[in-house]
């Protein structure tokens, strides 16, 4: 293993004063929640939004001043975009940084704005950093890949000596894996200050790339993830075998664990979390009984989501709590009876968005409407008292488009 303790240590002098030492909070909600004490290492707090500020300037510091001169070249899907534009910018470094397609817009202005030059190619990070690959050798330039590179894994394992400092009885970490350099660096660090403790990796389930190159199974990497982050088709050559020796155990967690992680994150402890910062959220709430009791630290490793992202996201979660729902009245196609179903569902305490009045393309009696009714509500039990109240005055009522609650008709 090339990447020590010692290593790690010495890149938290070097960048000492110039990212964001982040808190390390206890989360008292997601405690109640989740049934175990949980520490949120805040990453998202950083200047760029993410861990990715602590392995960039380690390795742009280590360049040589030809290199400085000739200038850097990375492929991102935002994050490690925004470290290596933010401090090539601080330390006068020409960057050029290539995104694949499909990149969140924040996650390509904000990039922009820290000086960097954009490039949009590929379909996926793997597509991206071939071409960023061509353009370094091709001008010369270095090459700050966002993963495999000793100094970036060393820059990251800052995270794991910071937490343990502040909360050094905590019982596992559970940690986002992309390709790798988050937590190999975590886990070199974690497992030298505290042997016992626990390494828990968790990626995407549509990007298990080191999940399954450690248990020798086939890549299936692809898709559209919210966790964009950590959506690496390959594992790291360098993280991949520090991953087999350091990290207990790799979960994976589908889109639906994430969107309701990032919810639960923003209502339980008001904070922002993209969906790869939420990852660790979404596998403790889904492996519940494994972590029962136990001292939890979660990385948070980035709040860099998009904003109609993040409101589609709240919006599903209320759709999917049955907080908002859509009801069909059938109703006779008179004046008043609109404004009789709109009272009563007034008079449950729920809350009337959206009403579309059908007359036409259903088949129904020509004397017949169809309403269909978007309502805000408290929680599945209102749904089924509006349901229940608006049949018994002998409307013809179903709901529509929720998991949450049952129909009725």
């Amino acid at each position: 293993m090339t990447v020590t303790v010692d290593d790690i240590r010495a890149a938290a002098e070097t960048i000492h004063g110039a990212v964001v030492k982040t808190p390390t909070i206890l989360a008292r909600r997601l405690g109640e929640l989740t049934e175990a004490q949980v520490w949120l290492k805040l990453e998202n707090l950083q200047y760029t939004g993410s861990f990715k500020d602590r392995g960039a300037l380690v390795k742009m510091l280590s360049l040589s001043d030809r290199e400085r001169t000739a200038g850097v070249v990375a492929a991102s899907a935002g994050n490690h975009a925004q470290g290596v534009a933010y401090h090539a910018r601080r330390l006068d470094v020409p960057a050029t940084i290539v995104m694949p397609e499909g990149t969140p817009f924040t996650k390509i202005e904000q990039t922009r704005l820290l000086g960097a030059q954009i490039i949009m190619h590929g379909e996926g990070l793997a597509e991206a950093t071939d071409h960023a690959v061509g353009i370094a050798a091709e001008e010369g330039r270095t090459f700050v890949h966002p993963y495999d590179d000793e100094r970036i894994i060393a820059g990251q394992g800052t995270v794991a000596l910071e937490m343990l400092a502040e909360v050094p009885d905590l019982d596992v970490l559970i940690i986002p894996i992309g390709g790798g350099g988050l937590i190999s660096g975590n886990a070199i660090a974690a497992k030298a200050l505290k042997p016992g403790i626990s390494i828990i990796g968790v990626e995407a389930a549509l990007y298990p790339s080191m999940y399954q190159a450690i248990h020798h199974i086939p890549t299936t990497s692809g898709g559209q993830t919210i966790a964009e982050g950590i959506a690496a088709k390959r594992p790291g050559e360098l993280t991949r075998p520090i991953v087999e020796k350091l990290v207990d155990d790799v979960l994976l967690v589908g889109e639906d664990a994430l969107e309701r992680a990032v919810q639960t994150m923003l209502e339980a402890e008001k904070i922002v979390a993209e969906g790869a910062g939420a990852a660790p959220l979404a596998a403790l709430q889904s492996h519940r009984e494994r972590f029962t009791g136990r001292r939890v630290g979660l990385v948070v490793s980035g709040g860099n989501i998009d904003a109609r992202l993040l409101g589609s996201i709240l919006m599903r979660g209320l759709v999917r709590e049955g907080r908002i729902v859509r009801f069909r009245v059938t109703i006779n196609d008179q004046p008043g009876v609109l404004a009789k179903v709109a009272q009563l569902i007034g008079d449950t305490g729920a809350n009337i968005i959206e009403v579309y009045h059908q007359r036409l393309f259903y088949d129904l009696p020509v004397k017949l409407a169809e309403l269909d009714v978007v309502v805000e509500t408290r929680n599945a039990d209102h749904v089924q008292e509006i349901l229940a109240g608006l049949t018994a005055i002998g409307f013809e009522t179903r709901l529509l488009s929720s998991t949450a609650v049952d129909s009725a008709g």
